[in-house]
């Protein structure tokens, strides 16, 4: 009897091993996973914030760069967009932080050519909005003091008070009058730093050319909320 007791501990002892052998595999690699940088060549750039890169084992993996979003090749600053961005990574070995793996397949991640910050330095020329929606990591809010400084500056696509942010204009969204049209939008004002909801007479005003989706955004901004319309 204690023969066959002892045996069955010894088992239940061998099965408790070995799950918590596999537990601490599977903790193990998938940390590895979510952990590990990309490193390749650039081999081709499909438009300002879409790359290809080779890998040293020739694995092609196409890179949608985090927390920005340039604009469309078919919107006014898309093509330099793309040539700013060739500029910086083209036939060069780049090094992807990787955040998450979209829709398409793309992996979504922050490049650096050496030290230098791919994703930052076209929001820095003006040619990118920070990705309002997606862009949830801790630097966000530093990637969009470098969108305001781009606008009040004036450089790249903020020359153009009316562009159009990217995903409105994968709506249709195609001028600033329709995109107040279809409401549900605010406009800060760069100077007195009060914002607008699309019903406000004051929602085009000549300095009101920060656009907010979300009122959250815009007081998160540092925006405060105007006293006629309320929003």
């Amino acid at each position: 009897m204690d023969t066959v007791l002892n045996l069955e501990i010894r088992a239940v002892v061998v099965r408790y091993l070995i799950l918590s052998i596999f537990s601490f595999l599977l903790i193990v690699n998938g940390s590895i996973s979510l952990a590990s940088t990309l490193i390749g060549k650039v081999i081709s750039i499909q438009d300002g914030d879409t790359i290809t890169i080779l890998s040293p084992e020739k694995i092609q993996t196409k890179i949608r760069l985090y927390g920005i979003d340039c604009p469309e090749k078919s919107q006014d600053f898309g093509n330099r967009a793309k040539k700013f961005t060739a500029s910086l990574v083209a036939r060069k070995t780049v090094k992807v932080i990787p955040y998450d793996i979209d829709k398409y397949g793309r992996t979504v991640g922050v490049v650096f050519v050496a030290s230098e910050n791919v994703n930052e330095e076209i929001l820095k020329a003006g040619l990118a909005w920070q990705y309002r929606k997606y862009c949830l990591e801790s630097f966000c809010s530093e990637w969009l003091s470098y969108e305001a400084e781009a606008k009040n500056n004036k450089l790249g696509l903020w020359r153009d008070v009316s562009a159009i942010a990217p995903w409105d204009w994968r709506k249709g969204v195609t001028s600033i009058q329709q995109f107040a049209k279809g409401g549900g939008a605010y406009h800060g004002n760069q100077r007195s730093h009060v914002f607008h909801c699309s019903s406000c007479r004051h929602f085009n005003c000549k300095n009101c050319v920060v656009e907010f989706d979300r009122r959250e955004e815009a007081v998160a901004a540092g925006y405060r909320p105007c006293g006629m319309c309320r929003p």
